[in-house]
């Protein structure tokens, strides 16, 4: 053992070759822009000034306790009940063995013989969260270098273009054609493989969302472990799977005990998925979300939230309590009012002739390339603050999300049927408004 250094002389904490290195990359960053979708509900003020009696209409996002109905009273007064029971003590910052069997053995049934078990859960305070502990771990356990490469769809979510990057990642669009809702494709991660590998970088993640958002694209269960194992294959180091809008469907939801198996036990130690409340259950500022990924990758983010923050207790009682009801009851009033605005909506869309995208989850990206001509706009965002100021309802510009969605919007119909109903009226006379100029 070597001698401590004189308590005169300062130490660095770790030996010197441990030490990070000296960088001035942070100089050369871009500025992480705030994201402006909060904000959008601002522009409906000129509407309301105009007509004060007239209601809104907020097709822009999906609010759980807002837009919809909320996490019902039952499952909170029975969630305050554990939180009593189990006190107010420190827990494990991975979330407690009580809550991580209930995410294996309650919600998801994971069959014992995939082995799988409360070592492989991670609880997060929500997508957010849940997202940047899995980058640090994919640029950490992957390559194990900061620089190197996460890959999304065309067009994603815009804090998928600034979440990497603010832990040191660089962020990749995938090719993609807008008339096939800028899927991936293998021939398109591969390519993303090969561009990486031009300016010395490697991939350490391809991030596949289904339902995705903003698009509501759908991937089926095979095709998404197709594009699955064609990344691994490529040479990126890990899969990511956001599940957080699965359970919001008309369909079957995503099974583990199915889509595991379409991979090897290898293949499966480079996979990590997410789900979650937030959207299913209208869980939005209850904030609990879990991870599912190998003991390596679980016990790495385990021991770097021990020196951050750790999960609340109470949003992973309000999971448990919804899955001791059975989240299929107990997610019931989000899910069906979405489904019946999906069909709705689709019929809408339908009818009057729109270019757009709908598959599950509760988001259309519809194509606004005719009227933006007509109103001499670049992109939607001077569209949105139209509807906004003169027709009272807001959705979200799609080149929020990437220049590649400039021409288009996304409509959350993550609402009651007659307030689905309403903004897109409100939005149909807002484009033959300018179809009359």
């Amino acid at each position: 053992m070597s001698p401590l250094a004189s308590s005169d002389q300062p130490v660095y904490a770790l030996p010197e070759e441990n030490l990070v290195p000296v960088s001035d990359h942070l100089t050369h960053m871009a500025p992480i822009a705030a994201s402006r979708i909060f904000l959008l509900r601002q522009s409906l003020e000129v509407y309301r000034q105009k007509y004060p009696d007239s209601p809104v209409y907020l097709a822009s996002q999906g609010d759980g306790g807002a837009s919809l109905p909320g996490v019902p009273r039952e499952i909170l007064e029975r969630a305050a009940q554990i939180q009593i029971e189990h006190g107010t003590g420190y827990d494990e910052p991975s979330g407690t063995d009580e809550y991580k069997r209930a995410v294996i053995e309650k919600y998801w049934e994971v069959k014992p013989e995939l082995g799988y078990s409360e070592k492989n859960v991670m609880a997060v305070m929500g997508g957010r969260d849940g997202l940047a502990k899995a980058y640090d771990a994919m640029l950490a356990l992957g390559h194990g270098r900061e620089g190197d490469v996460v890959v999304f769809s065309r067009v994603p979510w815009v804090s998928y273009t600034w979440g990497p990057y603010a832990l040191g990642a660089n962020v990749m669009y995938a090719p993609g054609r807008e008339e096939d809702g800028w899927a991936h494709t293998e021939d398109g991660i591969q390519a993303c493989v090969d561009l990486a590998a031009k300016s010395g970088r490697k991939v350490a993640g391809v991030v596949i969302t289904s339902p995705e958002n903003p698009t509501g694209l759908t991937y089926t269960a095979q095709r998404q472990a197709e594009l699955g194992n064609a990344a691994l294959a490529a040479g990126a180091a890990f899969v990511f799977y956001d599940w957080m809008y699965h359970y919001v469907t008309d369909e079957k939801p995503m099974d583990l005990n199915t889509f595991l198996p379409l991979f090897t036990p290898q293949e499966r130690e480079r996979l990590i998925f997410m789900d979650g409340i937030t959207k299913s259950l209208g869980a939005s500022n209850i904030r609990n979300c879990h991870l599912i990924a190998s003991k390596a990758v679980i016990d790495f983010m385990s021991a770097r939230t021990s020196h951050t923050y750790v999960p609340s207790f109470f949003s992973m009682a309000v999971a448990m309590a919804a899955y001791e009801m059975g989240f299929e009851n107990a997610s019931r009033p989000i899910i069906e009012p979405i489904n019946i605005s999906r069909r709705w909506m689709e019929q809408f869309l339908k009818k009057h002739d729109f270019t757009y995208i709908l598959g599950k989850g509760y988001y259309a990206f519809i194509r606004m390339s005719k009227w933006l001509k007509l109103g001499a706009w670049e992109d939607s965002e001077p569209l949105v603050q139209y509807l906004a100021g003169n027709y009272g309802m807001t959705v979200v510009p799609g080149s929020f999300f990437s220049p590649y969605g400039r021409e288009w919007v996304r409509y959350s119909y993550a609402t009651p049927l007659e307030r689905t109903q309403g903004a897109a009226q409100r939005m149909l006379a807002g484009l033959k408004a300018l179809e009359g100029k």
